[in-house]
């Protein structure tokens, strides 16, 4: 369990110099009448309550740095470091290393939490891990750390509000983060004034450089599996004490339809669920759209039999097409908010059993057509097939727009948006990367320093 200092060359100065740009790296020396000792812990992954009651507390009672050694060396658990790869390993493992005269020993402290940790409730997975992000920034760098544990996770602090006193941690991965995003994430952050900062949202706000977006550029993500997958990726991750949730930027269009149980399926199945949510996406955006276009507009597109179908359906349905799917959809949305404000233990009975009412009820009445509820009720399913809610909430709103192009030009508006839309994200960039670069997940992690 101990390693001479002159073993492989290791000492104190080597190892501090290879955490340099932990901020959550202790280094401490206590000295009592017969000798002093120096500990190095990394905080996040070891248990203070171990170190206080195990290591400083016996130093005080001891009679000489003699015993003291033997209390160490011979304490059950601990191990011995031969290499400075192994000194390293321990050290990220949330092992104490503690200077005594020539020799060094490590501590086994680890700390693994697991009270206060609940379960995603935002990004539930089929499998994988459970485990949620905490309000607690300690707790948050100990489920990140025990994931990660490489020298090269770096971690820097600030403090953001000038009321609120808000302790933020940025993370990343120096040997594969682009410098350009760091230098760029800083700027912004050094240059942030504001009073109170409670939440991750509006710190994504405020370090956005486009305030006209309609869709998101960073992943507001409850997993630290995410985090840490992202982390090795290149990108970065900003976590806010008091709030459960991450930032990680750059962050582009591919990202947002990335659910972590695609990382376990085989790669064709991985694929074929991701092909799925896209394919969600245009579902809601053009399905109101285009009801309303070859009901309205060109009914001629269709066949005579769908034609005759829709209309049938819509024989006693007393306003244009387009107030019937604007008000079923705005019954979905008003159906979706009521569900989230109640409380969750009758909210998803009363919005169900709501829901099933009024649609019968509405057609019953002729006042919506069959053909109008079943189509409701695919684009609610497509919105949520989509994994991060960011990016679901910018759809729900963004097919509005499809729909009051197509109900003023009708077919000629639906292809305007399209066309309008994919210019739009061809132009957009997430801090310097390219935002629809479908493929770019695939190639950062392979290139070094983020490969942009």
């Amino acid at each position: 369990m101990s390693v001479q200092q002159d073993k492989d060359n290791i000492s104190l100065e080597w190892i501090k110099d290879q955490l340099n740009g932990f901020a959550d790296l202790i280094d401490k020396t206590i000295v009592t009448s017969f000798g002093q000792v120096d500990l190095l812990y990394i905080k996040s992954v070891a248990d203070s309550q171990i170190l206080s009651r195990n290591v400083i507390a016996p130093f005080y009672e001891m009679e000489n740095i003699n015993a003291y050694q033997n209390y160490i060396l011979t304490y059950p658990g601990s191990e011995e470091a031969t290499t400075k790869d192994k000194a390293i390993e321990l050290l990220l493992s949330g092992y104490i290393l503690l200077g005594l005269k020539n020799t060094f020993c490590f501590f086994d402290a680890m700390n693994t939490e697991i009270s206060g940790v609940n379960e995603t409730s935002a990004e539930s997975i089929s499998q994988g891990p459970s485990d949620a992000l905490t309000e607690d920034i300690a707790v948050n760098m100990n489920m990140i750390r025990r994931r990660y544990q490489s020298t090269n996770l770096k971690m820097e602090t600030m403090v953001i509000g000038d009321v609120s006193k808000t302790k933020i941690a940025i993370l990343y991965d120096d040997s594969r983060v682009d410098k350009n995003v760091l230098k760029e994430l800083r700027e912004k952050m050094g240059t942030l004034k504001v009073d109170i900062l409670q939440a991750t949202g509006e710190l994504e706000k405020f370090i956005s450089s486009d305030k006209l977006r309609i869709l998101p550029k960073s992943i507001i993500t409850e997993r630290p599996d995410r985090v840490v997958f992202n982390l090795s990726e290149g990108k970065v991750a900003i976590m806010l004490d008091t709030t459960g949730y991450a930032i990680v930027l750059p962050s582009i269009f591919n990202d947002f339809f990335t659910s972590m149980d695609d990382k376990i399926q085989f790669p064709i199945v991985g694929r074929f669920l991701k092909l799925l949510r896209i394919i969600g996406v245009g579902m809601t955006l053009w399905l109101p759209a285009f009801y309303v276009t070859l009901t309205s507009y060109n009914p001629e597109i269709i066949r005579v039999q769908i034609a005759l179908l829709i209309s049938g359906s819509r024989a006693t349905v007393p306003y244009p097409s387009f107030v019937e799917v604007l008000l079923m959809l705005m019954m979905m949305e008003f159906l979706t908010e009521a569900s989230l404000r109640l409380p969750k233990a009758i909210g998803p009975t009363a919005t169900t059993v709501g829901g099933l009412i009024l649609g019968q009820a509405a057609t019953a009445a002729g006042l919506v057509g069959n053909i109008m509820i079943i189509l409701v009720s695919a684009v609610a399913i497509s919105n949520f097939l989509i994994p991060l809610n960011m990016m679901s909430l910018s759809i729900r709103v963004l097919k509005y727009i499809f729909l009051f192009a197509a109900a003023f030009l009708g077919l000629i508006g639906v292809v305007v948006c399209v066309v309008g839309f994919a210019m739009y994200l061809c132009k957009q960039r997430s801090f310097g990367q390219p935002y629809f670069r479908l493929f770019f997940l695939d190639n950062l992690g392979k290139k070094k320093g983020g490969g942009h």
